[in-house]
């Protein structure tokens, strides 16, 4: 179906590269597909696109763009608005890196960047566009004065659009200088295993936002609403970056701040599947540098990870000490709030463990999909160039093992994660004092 296509899409296109001939099977498959839907079609063009630069496929990869939008007229005019929208936002991301170089002033960048968001030739190219995060969404007018960059090294951009219906403002964040092809990857993960536990009648709540590799080092990530980063939310209730990790109330304050009665109910409900979820995946994806600016929370109360920058276990070292030192995140505060606050309330907490065991032995019985997508994708992804790293994927999920001892094995990492956590902690107040000092 179209729909399992455009789950599998990014892997067929890498296989594209091991095909001998330019006239293959695969190559026109693709092509006749997404021919025939448009929405297929949008992503197979920039999962097409993104690689132009790679000498080995450009030709091919060449051919078959020209093919599909020879054949796709009225779809071509939109994606060359979406491509020159993207050249306009690296010129402003260009403009906001050297103007940061010569000036500490952020108020006085974003002036400069607003300055020139403003001019006409700008304001064309950014208006009534397809996002080429979501082709179904339109990015119909851009609201200056919400735009604004974000501190991390590469300055991304984040772009703010107001709907015309005056519904919630939507928008991207704009990267340039980071290769976003794994998490590209990572995400399609999670949306994978969200959709595996789905069919079993388990939803923890992922939040797989869209993010998009759209050139070298370039991209679009979906900005998600309403959320806050463990780091700033921990912060904002303890006003010494030291100490702030440590304040175990943080969270649950937070959520009881933006939720009263039911709805505070309903939020760490959320909290708490969504938690499960993600403890669950990061393990067996082996996703590395989880520092609590990388978590985020929704007001909703979903808990949700960004930046996949490090994945099967190619962990972070600081001073050749590894910076990953429990199998996943799973704090005494994450427990505060699955334990609604009460220190004794343990059948909240076995609900949740119940959660994390059956969502790991739903994605081991797929443990063979998971190998499968990750061959497919050997080809100049940094970390995914050895069988080693596929060997990681085996070790997580224990494939070698009978089903009652891999639940073991989950379990004893599940014990070391919690027993274990105050590490984390140390971790995440090392790296807020390093925040607080830049």
């Amino acid at each position: 179906s179209d729909d399992e296509l455009s789950q599998y899409l990014l892997q067929l296109v890498q296989v594209l590269k091991y095909e001998p001939y330019l006239d293959s099977d695969l190559a026109k498959f693709l092509l006749e597909r997404a021919l025939a839907n448009r929405c297929i079609g949008h992503f197979l063009f920039w999962h097409l696109r993104s690689e132009m630069h790679v000498p080995a496929v450009s030709l091919q990869f060449g051919l078959m763009l020209e093919a599909y939008c020879r054949g796709s007229i009225a779809h071509v005019r939109s994606l060359m608005k979406q491509c020159e929208a993207l050249t306009k936002m690296r010129a402003i991301n260009d403009l906001v890196k050297s103007s940061s170089m010569k000036s500490n002033n952020k108020a006085k960048v974003i002036d400069a960047m607003h300055a020139s968001l403003r001019q006409t030739s700008y304001t064309e190219a950014l208006t009534g566009l397809q996002s080429p995060l979501k082709p179904c969404v339109i990015l119909s007018q851009l609201n200056v004065e919400k735009c604004k960059f974000m501190n991390s090294k590469m300055k991304p951009l984040w772009m703010v659009y107001s709907d015309e219906e005056g519904l919630e403002p939507t928008g991207a964040i704009f990267k340039n200088g980071d290769d976003l092809r794994q998490d590209m990857l990572t995400l399609q993960m999670l949306k994978l295993m969200d959709n595996m536990w789905k069919q079993q009648g388990l939803d923890l709540r992922i939040v797989p936002y869209g993010c998009l590799s759209t050139g070298d080092k370039t991209g679009l990530i979906e900005m998600v609403r309403r959320a806050e980063t463990i780091a700033n939310i921990q912060l904002d209730k303890s006003n010494i970056a030291a100490t702030a990790a440590f304040n175990k109330d943080a969270l649950l304050n937070w959520l009881k701040a933006k939720n009263h009665r039911d709805a505070l109910e309903r939020a760490i409900e959320e909290f708490t599947l969504s938690c499960a979820g993600y403890c669950v995946a990061t393990y067996v994806l082996g996703i590395g540098d989880r520092h609590s600016d990388n978590i985020m929370i929704r007001e909703t109360g979903q808990l949700f990870h960004i930046d996949f920058g490090h994945f099967l276990g190619n962990f972070k070292s600081k001073f050749g000490i590894k910076r990953e030192r429990v199998p996943f995140i799973l704090t005494y505060d994450f427990v505060h709030v699955i334990q609604e606050g009460k220190t004794t309330n343990s059948e909240k907490f076995d609900r949740f463990r119940r959660y994390c065991e059956r969502a790991y032995l739903i994605l081991r019985k797929n443990g063979h999909l998971f190998l499968n997508l990750f061959s497919m994708l050997a080809a100049g992804l940094p970390e995914l160039t050895s069988p080693k790293d596929i060997q990681y994927l085996k070790e997580t999920l224990a494939l070698e093992k009978r089903e009652d001892d891999a639940l073991k094995h989950f379990c004893q990492k599940f014990n070391e994660a919690l027993r274990e956590s105050w590490k984390t902690k140390v971790m995440w107040m090392a790296h807020n004092v390093a925040k607080d000092n830049r």
